[in-house]
């Protein structure tokens, strides 16, 4: 049988280089069957329409055994689906809540797939619809780096120093937090994951977003002297000794692609535009953005701010902009518009395309599981402690 990657032609766009001037949301063309896993090419050929009616009908005839998962930056025609929309740890959550669903179809990325399956129960599989959609954030921080870092760090510091892990990143880095004593956070409890930190050891080893950290240190009350970066590809992490004992606070050098791309320069030039314009944005963002925001925090808060916000108030948001725009549509009594004019999505959740939801819900009605994400035991075991600890401080 021909694949999707075999017998399809697809244009993938990318995104601009800041500075440019505006210009239209990238157009992504379907077939998207060369972002990755390669699925039939019947998939590819099929119309929107087509799509859309094939889904519904797999999701009718699979019932209460089905729960389909929409991370906020997914696109519309994938939300449309979804039973339950939220962040990530929300999400994972939720699938824990509902015992009853045999498939959890997490529309997500891998990490969050991995969490699902970490907090769900025995019998319940969870799928990613293409396995290529992964999160580069994650991968910026890989376990043996990470355990090389840990080691050359207690050689220096040989107690005092807990880990911390942002949400976003794998399983194997979860578990490792769960062995020594450290926890996991999200962009939501991260202050009080650190404050609990804090409170049990001298040091954080935190990882893989070092702007979260640095933006959640300095709402604590540490100094950018207090913190130190440790760069992976540089002997002791491009510090010295000296400034590893100095540090209370060691941030891993990771980021977010897309929040990355927010400046303090559209900050300005949203106010000017925009007098008494609300800014808020995510703690992903550089900390000279997150400090000229008006307001930060996580993509449930960005959503629950703006939605509970009067009629005729107006915001520019620094997040991805598939949420910002459903934000805007479903408040059209507000001013809800993106800080980048390049309006960039985050290209690993585009590839959960319905062509490839399509066809993992269509296996499940053939009986046939595919892409389903298993968490070594082991593994799940350490990461859930790690998860228990993060629930039990907030």
């Amino acid at each position: 049988m021909k694949t999707i990657a075999e017998d399809a032609v697809i244009k993938e766009t990318t995104c601009p280089s800041q500075g440019l001037q505006e210009t239209a949301p990238p157009v992504v063309q379907t077939p998207v069957g060369l972002w990755g896993q390669t699925i039939p090419v019947e998939y590819a050929r099929l119309s929107p329409d087509e799509l859309d009616a094939r889904i519904a009908s797999s999701e009718a005839k699979l019932g209460t055994r089905l729960l389909i998962l929409g991370h906020h930056y997914q696109r519309d025609e994938i939300i449309r689906f979804a039973d339950y929309r939220g962040d990530s740890f929300k999400l994972a959550q939720y699938a824990a809540s509902r015992p009853e669903a045999e498939f959890i179809v997490f529309c997500g990325v891998h990490f969050m797939a991995e969490s699902a399956d970490i907090l769900s129960a025995s019998n319940q599989k969870v799928i990613l619809p293409n396995m290529s959609a992964g999160c580069s954030m994650a991968d910026m921080a890989p376990t043996e780096e990470v355990l090389d870092c840990w080691e050359d760090l207690r050689t220096v510091l040989p107690t005092g120093l807990l880990p911390i892990t942002y949400m976003n990143s794998t399983a194997a880095l979860k578990a490792f937090c769960g062995r020594y004593d450290g926890s996991v956070c999200t962009s939501s409890n991260a202050k009080a994951v650190l404050t609990w930190a804090f409170g049990k050891a001298e040091r954080i080893l935190f990882f893989p977003d070092q702007h979260l950290g640095r933006n959640t240190g300095l709402k604590l009350g540490l100094k950018l002297e207090d913190m130190a970066v440790w760069d992976p590809q540089l002997p002791m992490g491009g510090n010295s000794k000296e400034q590893l004992k100095r540090a209370r606070l060691i941030l891993w050098k990771g980021h977010c692609s897309v929040h990355l791309r927010f400046t303090a320069e559209q900050i300005k030039r949203a106010r000017e535009r925009y007098p008494g314009i609300k800014v808020i944005v995510h703690p992903e963002c550089t900390m000279e953005v997150v400090q000229d925001a008006d307001m930060d925090g996580s993509t449930e808060f960005i959503s629950k701010t703006i939605t509970q916000s009067p009629a005729g108030s107006k915001w520019a948001v620094g997040t991805e902009i598939n949420l910002v725009n459903r934000l805007s549509k479903e408040n059209p009594d507000k001013t809800i518009f993106c800080l980048d004019p390049i309006v960039c999505p985050c290209s690993t959740m585009y590839r959960i395309h319905p062509a490839y939801l399509a066809w993992a819900l269509e296996n499940l009605v053939a009986g046939v599981v595919v892409n389903q994400v298993s968490v070594d035991k082991e593994v799940a075991h350490w990461a859930r402690v790690a998860l228990d600890r993060m629930l039990s401080i907030t």
